[in-house]
């Protein structure tokens, strides 16, 4: 499977997404392995929770962690994808959950991660929305506004590849609502495996992988399993 040749059209570059990556099969067995994760693991924000896995991203350096085994596996089929620049692999893993109705605010990644993640989506579906932040007014009293760029819908059991532009340029959110409807906005639809123009898709709980590189990370692990 070449990710290059599913491009994301009519949007900047670089963005992919890959319908039908993993089977449900796996992702059934993904969302098993997350269920029985313990409490104490996860961090509650107000609008979902996460797991860090690899370690927690640091200014300073991340301390490096072993994955458990469910999660190596993933991490891997990705490293062999070449994704990232030759000889830079995957080191660390979020995992965010969302219920229906969580969403995130528009925000950029940052520079402690390499410039590039893959994203495997379980359980439900998801519309994930870009901007651009310009500014407004005159040259005395300019004020930043975001313009919407692009959205995509991410599907279960899909991959979404986001590189340079993309990833640099673009704020990406998730608006907190209960439901989704297949408009002519939506920058992949010749990419879906299902859906059409019009229906209205309700959230479940969506489980997504971020799989990425931290360059700053230390020779050391640490087991915590």
């Amino acid at each position: 499977m070449d990710w290059r040749e599913y491009a994301v059209p009519d949007c900047p570059p670089s963005i992919y997404y890959v319908p039908n990556f993993i089977t449900e099969e796996e992702e059934t067995s993904i969302l098993q392995a997350i269920s029985k994760t313990p409490k104490p693991r996860w961090t509650q924000l107000s609008n979902r929770r996460l797991i860090n896995y690899g370690g927690i991203p640091h200014p300073k350096g991340m301390i490096a962690e072993d994955m458990p085994v469910w999660l190596t596996q993933y991490v891997m089929r990705i490293n062999q994808l070449n994704i990232f620049e030759q000889g830079i692999e995957a080191n660390h893993v979020l995992v965010n959950e969302y219920l229906p109705g969580q969403g995130i605010m528009p925000h950029l990644d940052g520079p402690l991660f390499y410039p590039t993640i893959a994203t495997i989506s379980c359980g439900s579906h998801t519309v994930l929305e870009y901007d651009r932040q310009i500014e407004m007014g005159p040259s005395d009293n300019t004020s930043l506004v975001r313009e919407s760029v692009t959205k995509v819908l991410i599907e279960p059991c899909s991959l979404l590849v986001v590189k340079e532009d993309m990833y640099h340029k673009y704020f990406h959110s998730i608006k907190e609502q209960e439901q989704d409807t297949i408009d002519g906005n939506i920058a992949n639809l010749r990419l879906l495996s299902k859906g059409k123009l019009g229906d209205v898709l309700p959230r479940g709980t969506r489980v997504s992988l971020t799989i990425r590189h931290v360059p700053k990370t230390s020779k050391m692990k640490i087991k915590i399993f």
